[in-house]
């Protein structure tokens, strides 16, 4: 899966900015590639594959290759009523939440997110990181509400699935499962997404599977040497105080993290 938003839209956590290398000055080493480069790059991953992708003028693009197979880990795109996702992985218990929120039994993984999502941001009953931890299974994904213009992104705890993210020549954020398409795409100023968090583009960057923590960046060092991103880890020692929603346009996504 791609994802490429522009700055404004996504402003990533400025730990993933890294220092250029002086052999950028010298026109040398590689050098962050703008969106419309990363695109090309994503498209050429897999020449056997077509890849999926969807444009939302200068604000977002959507892209990713099909599963060709039934295997463990899927990938799969929905869009309902404006909001978009991209799923990655397979939900175990996708059955019984089915069950749980009332939807149609052909009900996939990736419609589930969106319709969690949307009772979520509607003041469902519960916080976002207690919807998160109940989903059994190994995920990742990348939601975009397009008529709120706004972004919300999570992995799982076990790390069967991998999600990267980084930052783009014109400090886009780009959030990407393929670690080469990443590496390519944003030189040194790229790092996994931390496993057992979430991230939205109005609330930043929490844990799911400890809400009550802070998280702390731990710079990257790549095997040159060079600043490489940084790693976001539970800071065990912090503790943060839950503010309760004020208010009927008090957001889930914001008052919960």
């Amino acid at each position: 899966m791609l994802a490429i938003f522009k700055k404004g839209v996504v402003d990533p956590p400025k730990e993933l900015n890294s220092p250029i290398p002086r052999a950028f000055e010298n026109g040398n080493g590689q050098k962050p590639k703008f969106p419309d480069e990363i695109v090309k790059i994503f498209n050429s991953a897999q020449p056997s594959n077509v890849a999926l992708s969807i444009g939302f003028g200068n604000s977002a693009f959507l892209s990713y290759f099909p599963s060709q197979s039934s295997h463990l880990l899927q990938r799969m795109f929905c869009s309902i009523d404006n909001i978009y996702c991209i799923f990655t992985g397979r939900l175990n218990n996708l059955s019984n939440l089915i069950k749980q929120y009332g939807l149609s039994k052909n009900t996939n993984e990736a419609m589930f997110v969106i319709q969690a999502y949307k009772t979520l941001r509607d003041r469902g009953p519960y916080p976002a990181h207690q919807v998160l931890r109940d989903l059994e299974g190994s995920f990742g994904f990348v939601i975009f509400d397009k008529n709120a213009g706004t972004v919300f992104t999570s992995l799982d705890a076990d790390q069967s699935v991998k999600l990267y993210w980084g930052i783009a020549a014109d400090g886009s954020a780009v959030i990407c499962d393929d670690l080469d398409v990443v590496k390519a795409s944003c030189a040194k100023s790229f790092a996994p997404f931390p496993a057992g968090c979430m991230f939205h583009s109005e609330a930043g960057l929490g844990s799911f599977e400890h809400p009550k923590k802070k998280l702390k960046a731990m710079p990257r060092i790549d095997s040159e040497g060079a600043m490489c991103g940084a790693n976001f880890k539970v800071d065990v020692a912090s503790k943060i105080t839950s503010m309760p929603r004020v208010g009927s346009e008090a957001n889930w996504t914001v008052s919960e993290f």
